[in-house]
Parts: structure tokens; sequence; C-alpha cells
């Protein structure tokens, strides 16, 4: 067998990409077992595509001299998103696939022992993916299109996520800052309950805001749209045609399909906004649930350095919220990297190092304050 000599920095990258591949296979088959029967066939396919990329770089690996090749423990990422699935369906862990698969579209283009069908293969796995989510297959519209689902169980996710992180970042700060000042725990206490409540009403009030000028904004769009599908039917039926020529549908059958279409006015509306707007009219986006999540999720962050100091005070109380906090921020830097694609422990770790530089900064300044005013 032929011997390829390779820098150590390939045969790490070379690794890197086996341990990827045989993780976006098992992500895959996991998929599978949870889906339906249409989707089935499809998640399978995509696993033994990723497999077929792991036995590549595993094959590199061999004839580079690299023996060890047992199998490594699943990613962190890999292995929640499976708890995922398994729990609340393929749907909630959809749209973080689709993110991840966009985010790696390109990661063979510029690794020169990959093939082209390989990187070609990668790409289209993105499209698969974004045609499982109602998404537009192009390349330009992925993205577009994710952003208008966070509505869906996988965006929920990931704002749930970020919102506990933003809770117990500002509270914990907050909690430090005045414990700095002031040995009195009443004092600490009420800081620390003013800023949970101050805190979650402002992300709540701020996403009900954002949501709900969105969802007007698209509103409008359907108005506009469902006003042209009235006034002018025949252009409308032409641009249906033609997007559905451009997906690479025969013109007689596009003109076929769009006829059908279009003997429903409320079936057309649909569909232009599907594929005009990449709007899905059913799912648009509540400004009530936003808010409401966006205030459970920063209270959660923000009630635990706050929990000390309703049953203690002083150095003691201080410790064990710095604890408390610093390994929360450590779990939720883990969670974050299922959404980013990192390595889940130095996610955590930095997490946790800032949650620590941002604290004892605010702690000092506010013991500062505190002699200062004394």
């Amino acid at each position: 067998m032929a011997r390829h000599v390779l820098a150590d920095p390939q045969l790490e990258k070379f690794r890197e990409l086996w341990v990827d591949e045989l993780g976006g296979a098992a992500l895959y088959r996991s998929l599978a077992e949870h889906a339906d029967e249409h989707r089935q066939p499809i998640f399978l396919a995509l696993a033994e595509a990723e497999e077929r990329h792991a036995q590549h770089w595993a094959r590199l690996l061999r004839e580079a001299g690299v023996g060890d090749l047992k199998p490594p423990r699943l990613a962190f990422r890999v292995r929640v998103l499976r708890r995922l699935a398994k729990y609340l369906g393929t749907e909630a862990v959809l749209p973080i696939v689709l993110r991840a698969e966009a985010a790696d579209a390109d990661k063979y283009r510029a690794v020169a022992e990959a093939p082209a069908a390989m990187a070609a293969q990668e790409a289209m796995h993105g499209k698969v993916v974004a045609a499982m989510r109602g998404g537009d297959t192009a390349g330009g519209r992925i993205a577009a299109s994710e952003g208008r689902h966070r509505a869906g169980i996988g965006g929920a996710l990931r704002a749930m996520v970020f919102g506990v992180n933003d809770g117990l970042v500002s509270n914990f700060s907050l909690v430090m800052g005045v414990a700095g000042g002031t040995s009195d725990e009443s004092i600490v206490l009420l800081a620390g309950v003013a800023g949970l409540v101050a805190g979650a009403f402002s992300m709540a009030s701020g996403e009900w805001v954002s949501v709900r000028s969105q969802r007007e904004l698209y509103e409008n769009e359907l108005r506009v749209e469902e006003q042209e599908l009235a006034a002018f039917p025949e252009e409308e039926r032409e641009e249906l045609e033609l997007i559905y020529q451009a997906k690479g549908v025969h013109p007689a059958e596009a003109k076929a399909l769009v006829d059908n279409i279009m003997e429903r006015p409320d079936v057309a509306l649909d569909t232009l906004a599907r594929e005009e707007l990449g709007l899905d009219p059913g799912r648009l986006a509540s400004p009530w649930v936003a808010a409401g999540s966006s205030f459970v999720a920063f209270a959660m962050g923000a009630v635990l350095p706050v929990v000390p100091f309703i049953f203690g005070g002083g150095t003691t109380a201080i410790a064990v919220a710095a604890v408390l906090s610093v390994l929360a921020l450590f779990f939720v830097g883990a969670s974050i990297s299922v959404f980013t694609g990192r390595h889940a422990g130095r996610s955590g770790l930095r997490m946790a190092v800032i949650g620590i530089v941002v604290a004892t900064a605010t702690f000092l300044v506010g013991a500062a304050v505190g002699v200062g005013v004394a």
C-alpha cells in the first residue's frame, strides 16, 4: 500500500474531517429512526453519504500510517441533537442541522484531498435539509428562509438558551456589584430581584415589539400579494411558471401545475407567499409567545445568583452565588455549542471566564463605590 507523507497539521485536519463525517452519519441515522416514512429514506441516504466521506478520510489516514482509527465518542453537539430528535421530533432539530450544513457547505473547497464530488454532495445536503424544512433550496434563500422560521421549535430552543444566558450574565454581574458595595444582604436581595423583574420585562417587551413589527411587515407583504393576485392574475401566473421552470420543471408541466394552483385563490396566495416571499402564512411568529418565552428564559437565568441571598448572606452567599453562576454559565456555553458547532468544553469555558471577568469587575467597582459612599 502506498504511503502518503503528510505533515501533522494535515493529519489532524483529516482526523477532524473523519470525526465530523462520522458524527453527521450518526445524527442522520438517529433522525431516520424518529422520522416519518417519507423522510426516513432521505435521512438514511444522507447518512450513507456521510459514511462514504468518512471512509475516504479514514483511507487517507491509514495510507499515512495512522493505525488507531477506533471511532471516537460522538461530539456533545451530536449527542444533544440526537436526544432532541428523540424527545421533540426531527422538526425540532432540522433548523439547527440546516444552519450547520449551510456553514459546512464550503468546508471541502479548500481541501485538495477532497474529491470535487464530495464538496458538491456536502452542498447538496444543505439543500435537501432546506427542502424538508419547506425552505427554498436556492443557496441565497436558505438563510432568509431560516430567519423567517424563528417560531419553530428549533428557533425557540435557540432563543431560550440565549435568553437564559442573558439573564444569568446580567443579574450575576448586578448581584456581585451590589454585594461588593454593601454587606447588607437584604439590599443585595432587593437589587437581584429588581434586576430579574426589570430585565425580564425589558426582554419581553423588546421581543414583543420586534416580533410584532416583523409580523406586521409580513402581513403587509401578504396583503400586497393578495391585491396583486386579484388585480393582475395573469402576471402572477406567469411569475409562478417562471419560478417552477427555474427549479427545473418542464415548461408544459409548470403551466399545468400553475393552472391547477390558480383555480383556488387561497391556494394561489399561499403558494405565491411561499415561492415569491419565502413566507409560510400559517407559521408567522406570535409576539405574545415570543414575549412570554423571553420573559421566562431571562428569569430562569437571572434567578440563580439571587437564590443564595434568600437563605443567607455575607461571604458564604456571595461564594455560593458565584459558584452556581459560573457552573451555570459553563453549562449554557456548552449548550450554545449545539447551535454554533464549536467544541462544547471550550465554549463552556469561554462563557464561564467571561462571566468571572465581568462579575469580578462589577464587584470591584461596587466595592470602590461602597467605600466612597461610606
